[in-house]
């Protein structure tokens, strides 16, 4: 029971991960969204009004940021937009590893070290994912060799 026990924490922690990296890129629109829920929400339109303006209000910045990402030409403001969806990104991948490292490691000083290391990894996959970074594919690359 115990090995089963040890199984299905690390396959919980290794969905947990690939949950955090798959969304990393949407940080940002969902902070937006819920931000202009809840003001909307606070403001009296309700539940489902506040639903309907956060959900609005995440799907631009998030439309938005792609296009400005697109079809930007000057480096400067790609960097900016892409620095503006890695913040949050790099937010979310320190509070989401250091849960997960709270499950497994018992020193302080070490969750906060895989923390940082986690931050840095989602910041940077968010980047990435900003930017459409792919690696090659080995079939292309060998039939362009051919």
């Amino acid at each position: 029971m115990l090995i089963l026990n040890i199984v299905l924490l690390l396959v919980t922690i290794g969905f947990l991960c690939w949950l955090v990296f798959t969304l990393a890129v949407y940080a940002l629109p969902l902070l937006a969204g819920v931000t202009a829920g809840l003001w909307a929400y606070e403001t009296g339109t309700g539940p489902v009004g506040g639903f309907l303006v956060g959900t609005a209000a995440a799907g631009a910045v998030a439309i938005v940021g792609q296009l400005l990402f697109a079809f930007a030409r000057p480096l400067w403001v790609r960097v900016i937009v892409a620095g503006l969806f890695a913040g949050p990104a790099a937010v979310a991948g320190y509070a989401a590893t250091l849960g997960i490292a709270r499950l497994a490691i018992p020193a302080e000083t070490w969750q906060m070290a895989v923390a940082i290391i986690g931050a840095l990894a989602v910041g940077i996959t968010a980047l990435f994912r900003m930017a459409g970074v792919t690696p090659p594919d080995p079939r292309t690359e060998m039939a362009s060799e051919a």
